[in-house]
């Protein structure tokens, strides 16, 4: 009876830790994230590198970008935020210029949110390198400046670089996130379905490689 009784006991306890796993554990590759075939390189060497894929003119990253920057500022220091504009078509293409120009310049923290703000609130247009450096002169940043940044060699080597990993990591809309080069995920995917299910697949997917980081580690 006792052996009995210890065998039920035992049978429970993996249902329950079972059960307890998928309650925390909600998402698995096709629901709520897809694995790449091919693992992408990532930088920093030993960070958790989370990539947004984004397009200025996107009404959902614009609605994405406050969440996205809240859930940054909440994040450890072993994981990293890297933002790489897309260019699905030719006109995309300035656009990617502009991010790349703001970085070059130490800008993005400063005014990635007022770029969209600009675009999607107070119906700036900004599709040519005239109208963004008209534009971010009245956010104090000198004309020339601005001009010189978006036309150098390393913006342009930065935007080539930016719509080759589109193509690697296989983006088709966005915004997307992508982890450590090897997950992605959007709203389109089952299980992620809001912005704010998008940042649980993504936390989810940062502690699986920090589990599997620190494994390797020992």
């Amino acid at each position: 009876m006792v052996r009995w009784f210890a065998r039920i006991t035992a049978l429970l306890l993996i249902g329950f830790s079972v059960g307890a796993s998928a309650a925390v554990a909600p998402f698995k590759v096709g629901l709520g994230f897809d694995k790449l075939a091919v693992t992408q390189p990532v930088s920093p060497p030993g960070k958790i590198v989370v990539t947004e894929f984004f397009w200025y003119n996107c009404p959902h990253c614009f609605e994405f970008e406050p969440l996205l920057e809240a859930w940054a500022k909440k994040q450890p220091a072993d994981v990293v935020l890297d933002r790489v504009p897309v260019a699905f078509a030719p006109q995309f293409v300035p656009q990617q210029r502009l991010y790349y120009a703001l970085k070059a310049l130490g800008k993005v923290n400063a005014l990635q949110g007022a770029v969209f703000n600009a675009i999607h609130v107070q119906h700036v247009a900004l599709m040519s390198a005239d109208q963004m450096a008209n534009w971010l002169q009245t956010k104090g940043v000198p004309k020339q400046q601005f001009l010189n940044a978006y036309n150098s060699f390393g913006v342009q080597m930065e935007a080539k670089r930016a719509t080759q990993m589109v193509t690697d990591y296989q983006i088709q809309g966005v915004p997307t996130m992508a982890v450590q080069g090897m997950y992605t995920t959007s709203a389109s995917m089952p299980e992620a379905p809001t912005n704010e299910k998008v940042l649980q697949a993504v936390d989810y997917l940062v502690n699986q490689v920090r589990q599997s980081m620190t494994k390797s580690a020992k």
